[in-house]
């Protein structure tokens, strides 16, 4: 085709290599987001592109790939970088685990500062992290381990600045290899454990007073249980535990600066010590199946915004707790039951006096799976309804019901016009049903 009579090949703007003449600092971040086979693959398009990838900051190796160890041994000895971005290294071919030492070694000599590490074979031999490399370390500021990772620290570490840690199903060698590592991070921020139930050590301590965020997943079974957690953060902001099946404490014993809070499924465990650790949180989000322990005298003062799930045993027990110790609440979420009858004795008990959130700061009120069909949910929304005087929006979104049950529509629909005919303590509320 032709414009303007001159032939688009012959077009000078239209034959230049426009990529290649963006200035080298442009295109490493360029690259630097591209797979790093592709990368290396750049080498074959130009004298200008021969020695580039040498100078890209992230490197990414996974296996079983068509790069070897070898290969990555001999790629990160010609790297030019002056520091390593990041370097993340995923292998899956059990006879390259035994030259991880060397590649870890390599990417420290080059300043590496985001470490991931994901070793995962069939055999399920642990890979021993090379733990002299850690005596001295102040480039590292993010370090990932994940699976077949075994961390044996005889000595306190050195990493001054690291700031995140993710440690998932790693094993330590023992209680002292978790305080040694935890111990020799001064700066740490972020913490991420997931691990099975004592699997490797019975007690695992979490000291760390710079730690502002924490979150432990268990995958424990309910058929093994055994050990536990000691938490001492006095920095801490952001706290999550979820699954805690196959554990028999989790003990907080120093966070009063926490913030957030979101506490899934512990029921197994002391959860009066959980609870009576997060009187200084202004969010929770808690899930209790069974009944819980409640701490005596224990006011969540700066408690502005309540996430509960409802499908434990006697759950309004924990809520009228929870409403009582918590004069500034002002948002209150609850996940419903996905029972459809009440069982026989459970009947929530109406409290004597209502609590101070309700009388003058709660606004919003959230009711997710709402059981329309129990009789112990109907009333704990109506005392709601009646008693909360600043209420300005309640949202009901229904249990589901079956396009097919007719019976069961139109028993939902009468359940939900008589709960919107319930008189308001809040002349300014707004219901809304968001029925799927």
């Amino acid at each position: 085709s032709k414009i303007g009579g001159e032939s688009l090949r012959n077009r000078d703007p239209m034959k230049k290599d426009m990529i290649s003449e963006l200035p080298e600092a442009l295109l490493l971040h360029i690259l630097s987001y591209v797979p790093t086979e592709d990368v290396i693959a750049t080498s074959v398009l130009s004298k200008r592109w021969k020695s580039l990838w040498k100078m890209v900051p992230k490197l990414e190796f996974k296996f079983l790939s068509m790069l070897r160890i070898e290969d990555v041994y001999r790629l990160l000895i010609l790297h030019k970088a002056p520091f390593l971005e990041s370097f993340h290294l995923k292998i899956e071919d059990a006879k390259g685990r035994s030259d991880i030492s060397f590649l870890i070694g390599i990417a420290f000599s080059h300043h590496v500062r985001e470490l991931v590490l994901n070793l995962c074979h069939d055999d399920q031999k642990k890979v021993r992290f090379p733990s002299v490399l850690c005596s001295y370390n102040n480039t590292l500021e993010v370090l990932e381990l994940a699976q077949d990772v075994l961390l044996d620290f005889p000595s306190r570490v050195c990493f001054n600045a690291l700031r995140e840690l993710h440690l998932c199903h790693v094993e330590f060698k023992d209680e002292e290899s978790v305080c040694n590592l935890l111990s020799g991070c001064p700066r740490l921020q972020d913490l991420v454990v997931e691990r099975y139930s004592s699997f490797d050590v019975e007690t695992y301590t979490i000291a760390v007073p710079s730690l502002q965020r924490l979150t432990i997943e268990d995958d424990g079974s309910q058929d093994m249980y055994g050990g536990g957690y000691v938490i001492n953060a006095p920095s801490l902001k952001y706290l999550s535990i979820k699954d805690l099946y196959g554990i028999d404490f989790c003990l907080i014993e120093n966070a009063p600066e926490l913030v957030e809070a979101d506490i899934n499924d512990v029921s197994h465990i002391d959860n009066e010590n959980i609870l009576a650790s997060l009187t200084s949180a202004k969010r929770l989000s808690f899930q209790f199946t069974v009944e819980i322990k409640y701490p005596t005298g224990s006011i969540f003062y700066q408690l502005v915004s309540l996430e509960l799930d409802i499908k434990g045993i006697n759950w309004w027990n924990l809520l009228s707790f929870m409403l009582d110790s918590s004069p500034k609440l002002q948002s209150l979420k609850l996940d419903g039951s996905c029972w459809e009858d009440c069982p026989v004795g459970w009947e929530w008990n109406e409290p004597k006096c209502v609590p101070e959130c309700l009388l003058l700061h709660l606004e919003t009120l959230v009711w997710r799976s709402y059981g329309w069909q129990r009789e112990d949910e109907k009333q704990v929304a109506t005392y709601i309804l009646k008693n909360a005087k600043q209420l300005k929006k309640a949202t009901f979104d229904p249990a589901y019901v079956g396009p097919k049950e007719l019976e069961k529509l139109e028993k939902r629909r009468e359940m939900l016009n008589e709960l919107a005919s319930v008189a308001r303590g809040s002349t300014s509320c707004h219901l809304l049903f968001e029925s799927k």
